[in-house]
Formats: structure tokens, C-alpha cells, sequence
């Protein structure tokens, strides 16, 4: 218990910063459309940009964090984060706005990063999956705050206020790491530091082994589902697909939030659980992508009746989607924990990368129609956006469902050695 609050608990605020980053333009996002004049396509490259700059900070955040260790790298990338959020706070128009979020996700790049280091640094293998799930728990909280409760303060302090906010937080998590996270020690039997060539040599194995090559797409693919809808889409999708008002709509987002807090919590315990009894550390994670599959197809081809179905659909959308961070500690288990942090950033490196071309690809979409009489965009639309999404989904479950040949290996300094997991 002592470790989870003075390691995973501030290591996860920032992560309630992340996913408020990200959950706010679902909930702002419209009226930056109006106020702008934004199409489709501009505001899907408003949110895309901040998961570029994310997934361009990744590489060099794992390398870092492997290095320097999670209390140092956080600190100081909190401390951009929050400049990030004050210059969106003072943007004069989408340009300005989009330099803030390109600096804003440098700034959570180490968001979920640092706590799977720390994670796989300082608890045994076994607990890892449900402490994930706790810190998890406790980013979701922050895509809840985003929704609802900021639908609240929009109109007390508008959505510049939003950013303010946001930033004000961002500098007193760097402060919380820094008082409570134990500075960095190497894990015991690994070797001292290397030169930094060799640190960023070490991408190649991880980049290059059987067991990455074959899991990693469909986790990645389960991660960014819930990046592209939470982080943008699913706002527009429930007011032109749904038919919900700006209150409503704000509490349906609220319940997506919801359910990712729930899944982490839920989810990493059974894969904790599971594992503990002798199952792979992969089989919870890809039956989650199993269940997601379902649920866009669920979304595609079934008229759900009123906000309560609707909101119970997105719940679930979100509670299996919780589990993509579980499934990174998951293909990491393969690995040394001394490069814990580059298979993570890795891992979502090509997840954000994936985000960010999905995120302008839906948008361009949606722009094939012509607007509606309220700016909306048509619902025909989405229907074909989320089609791609789940193509995309099943031919991943199919790529690792495919039979692979050789014996499964993980990466440690200096040699392959075979897997200690199944």
C-alpha cells in the first residue's frame, strides 16, 4: 500500500492530466468548430496533433526514463506540459491552439510511460497488472472531470479557463513526484548505464522480436480505439448519430469515462489474478480486443434506442478498452526490466502515430458530406469512419490469431535468452 501512494498514485496524476487533455476536446470541440470556422478535418488535426507530438517524444522519453528513472523524466515533463496549456489558454485562433497541444503532449509523453517503468523497476511481476489497473483507475478519473463537471465550470470560466485549470494541476503533479517518488535505482543484475547509442541500439531486439511483432498490433489497435473516440470523436458522434444535447451528451461522456475507470480496476485485478494462476499475462488483454471488436460492430449495424443504451454500448466500448495499458505490461513481461521503459514507449509510439492518422482520416471522412443545418456533420458518415475502425480492429485479432512459427524469446542486456513466461 505504501508503494502505491508514494510511487503509483503521483505517477498517476499525470496520468489524470493525460486523459483530461485529450477527453476535453470531445467536450469543447464543437465550439471551437463555431468559433474558428473549423471543418471536420481541421479539428480532427487540432486533436491529432498534440498524439503526434505524444508519439514523436516517445522513443527518446524511454531511453530517458530507463536512464534517468521516472521522478526526474516526469518532473520536468510536467513543467512543459504546463506551458503547453497556457499557450492554449491564450490562443487567438487555431494556430496559436494547435502549437499548445503539440507542446502539451510532449509534456504527457511520460504520462503512463513513467508508471510502467516504475512498476516493473520496484513490484514483482505478479502485482504489476493491478497496480497498472489502480494507476489506470486513477488517469480515468481525469477523462471523467473533463466531461460533465467541466460542462459545469464552461460557463463560469469558459474554455480557456479549461486550460488554466489544467495547467495550474500539471505544476503541482511535478511538485508531488518529486517530493514523494524515490529517486531512480537500476534493478538489481543489470548492468551499469551505456553510452546512449548503445541505449537507443537496444530498439532494435525489442522492435525485432517474435512476441512483439505478433501481440503489439492488436493492443495497439485496442489503445487507439479509445484515443480516437475519447479524444475527439465520440462528442460529435453522440450529438449527430445520438441526438443528444449538450447536457446529455456531457453525461454519456461521462459514463465513457466512467467505464474506463471501472475496466482498469476490474480488468487488471483478473489479469493479476489469471496470471497468478498460471495463464499467460496476454490472455486477458487480447479477450478485451475481442470484446471491443464486437462493440463497433454493435455501434455499425444496430439503431440503439434512446441515451441509456447508448450510454451502456460506450461504457462497455471503453471498459475493455481500459485494458491496453494492462497489455503493454503484458508483451513488456517478455523483456528485461531494465528496458521496460523503451518496450512501453515503443508500444505507444505506434499507437499514437496510429491515433493521429486515424483522428484526420475520420475527419476527412465525415467531410465527403456536407455539413447539416446545425454544423453537424452527417450521420452516414460515421457509420463508414467506424467501419474502417473495425476493419482495422479484426485484421489485427487476425494477425496475432495466425500461426507463428519459432520459440518464443525476450530481450535482456547482452543476449536472447528464452521467454520465462509463457
Amino acid at each position: 500500500m505504501k508503494g502505491f501512494v508514494t510511487i503509483t498514485l503521483p505517477l498517476a496524476s499525470v496520468g489524470f492530466i493525460n486523459q483530461a487533455a485529450r477527453m476535453v476536446l470531445a467536450l469543447i470541440g464543437p465550439l471551437l468548430a463555431l468559433e474558428f470556422g473549423l471543418s471536420a478535418s481541421d479539428l480532427g488535426l487540432l486533436a491529432a496533433v498534440m498524439f503526434i507530438a505524444y508519439a514523436a517524444a516517445q522513443l527518446p522519453v524511454g531511453v530517458a526514463l530507463d536512464r534517468y528513472g521516472p521522478r526526474r523524466v516526469q518532473a520536468v515533463l510536467c513543467s512543459t506540459a504546463a506551458l503547453g496549456f497556457g499557450l492554449c489558454a491564450m490562443a487567438d485562433g487555431p494556430f496559436m491552439l494547435g502549437v499548445g497541444r503539440v507542446i502539451t503532449g510532449v509534456g504527457i509523453a511520460a504520462a503512463l510511460m513513467a508508471m510502467l517503468t516504475a512498476h516493473a523497476r520496484w513490484f514483482p511481476r505478479a502485482r504489476v497488472a493491478a497496480l497498472t489497473g489502480g494507476g489506470v483507475f486513477i488517469a480515468s478519473l481525469g477523462g471523467m472531470a473533463a466531461t460533465l463537471p467541466m460542462q459545469s465550470l464552461l460557463p463560469l470560466v469558459g474554455w480557456r479557463g479549461g486550460f488554466v485549470i489544467l495547467g495550474v494541476m500539471t505544476l503541482a503533479a511535478a511538485v508531488w513526484i518529486w517530493l514523494s517518488v524515490p529517486e531512480d535505482a537500476r534493478p538489481a543484475g543489470t548492468a551499469p548505464a551505456r553510452s546512449l547509442a548503445r541505449e537507443i541500439a537496444a530498439f532494435g531486439p525489442i522492435l525485432t522480436h517474435p512476441d512483439f511483432l505478433r501481440f503489439t498490433p492488436p493492443i495497439i489497435v485496442l489503445s487507439t480505439m479509445n484515443f480516437v473516440y475519447s479524444g475527439l470523436w465520440a462528442g460529435p458522434w453522440l450529438r449527430d448519430v445520438g441526438g443528444l444535447d449538450d447536457g446529455p451528451r456531457a453525461l454519456v461522456l461521462l459514463i465513457y469515462a466512467g467505464g474506463m475507470a471501472v475496466g482498469a480496476i476490474a480488468i487488471g485485478q483478473a489479469a493479476s489474478l489469471s496470471q497468478a494462476r498460471g495463464a499467460s499475462p496476454l490472455l486477458v488483454p487480447m479477450a478485451a480486443v475481442v470484446a471491443q471488436f464486437v462493440l463497433q460492430l454493435v455501434f455499425i449495424f444496430v439503431a440503439l434506442p434512446g441515451w441509456v443504451a447508448i450510454a451502456a454500448v460506450w461504457f462497455l466500448f471503453s471498459f475493455f478498452g481500459a485494458t491496453g495499458p494492462i497489455g503493454y505490461g503484458a508483451v513488456g513481461q517478455r523483456f528485461g526490466p531494465e528496458l521496460a521503459g523503451r518496450v512501453s514507449t515503443a508500444i505507444n509510439c505506434a499507437m499514437l502515430v496510429l491515433v493521429f492518422i486515424l483522428q484526420y482520416v475520420i475527419g476527412a471522412i465525415l467531410d465527403l458530406w456536407p455539413r447539416t443545418a446545425d454544423g453537424g456533420w452527417d450521420p452516414a458518415g460515421y457509420g463508414w469512419a467506424m467501419g474502417l475502425t473495425a476493419v482495422l480492429q479484426g485484421g489485427a485479432l487476425l494477425w496475432a490469431w495466425r500461426p507463428w512459427t519459432g520459440r518464443p524469446r525476450t530481450w535482456r542486456r547482452g543476449a536472447v535468452v528464452p521467454a520465462s513466461q509463457p
